[in-house]
């Protein structure tokens, strides 16, 4: 099956995001399966596998994105390897051009301190927009009650800076609405979140967040950043 012509997906995008902003998860899932065949992915942080268990029920094999960017805890490595283990769906690394130990000697050490916008730019923008390159879509985990600046996230929308349709089936979804699943289900959690790490990124700019803190609280702390780039 070939995706629409690129000139098309954006309209395509627009309309469905119309469309479908009332569908559940699963139909979502569907459309996209649907629509994009073998042109569309899953990205994946590895906070929890919810995610590409739900779109594997839909297309076996799918393929899922991770962005290696070795500053992961070792929960999220762990989590990702379980995955890959697991479910029937194929584990793709996408690393940065430069290893920690390069961009280290480039840029000295803990750039992430001094720029953290630069660091996120070369670990995960950058990469993630060479592995998307193949793909006409690609499906997230975003959820509108992640954070303030996520609750206008639409179900399906045109990705102006990856230049591609870009799904997001849970949007809709709460945190109890996504952890019950994941134990209806036996999908696999990263054990990290039961120790408050509510969003889970790089290990040196994340930490667990206090009751009633925002779930993103605990990303760059102290920073003037509340994304890495991927989503705003």
């Amino acid at each position: 099956m070939s995706a629409p012509a690129p000139t098309d997906q954006r309209a395509l995008a627009e309309r469905a995001g119309r469309d479908l902003d009332d569908a559940s998860a699963e139909e979502v899932v569907r459309w996209a399966v649907a629509t994009f065949g073998d042109e569309v992915c899953v990205a994946s942080n590895m906070q929890d596998a919810v995610l590409p268990h739900l779109v594997s029920t839909v297309k076996p094999g799918i393929d899922v994105v991770f962005l290696d960017t070795g500053y992961h805890f070792a929960e999220t490595i762990g989590t990702r390897d379980a995955v890959a283990a697991t479910m029937p769906v194929r584990v793709l690394d996408v690393r940065p051009v430069l290893s920690v130990a390069e961009q280290d000697a480039a840029y000295s050490p803990r750039l992430y301190e001094r720029d953290p916008h630069a660091c996120c730019r070369m670990r995960k923008v950058e990469p993630l927009r060479a592995a998307l390159a193949p793909y006409a879509a690609w499906i997230t985990g975003l959820r509108r009650d992640e954070a303030p600046t996520r609750a206008g996230t639409p179900v399906v929308s045109w990705d102006e800076a990856f230049g591609l349709v870009k799904i997001n089936p849970l949007a809709r979804w709460t945190a109890d609405d996504l952890y019950g699943y994941a134990e209806r289900h036996g999908v696999l959690v990263n054990p990290l979140v039961s120790e408050g790490y509510l969003s889970i990124g790089c290990a040196p700019c994340t930490r667990a967040v206090s009751a009633g803190e925002d779930p993103r609280a605990g990303r760059w702390a102290g920073q003037n950043k509340i994304e890495c780039g991927l989503h705003a």
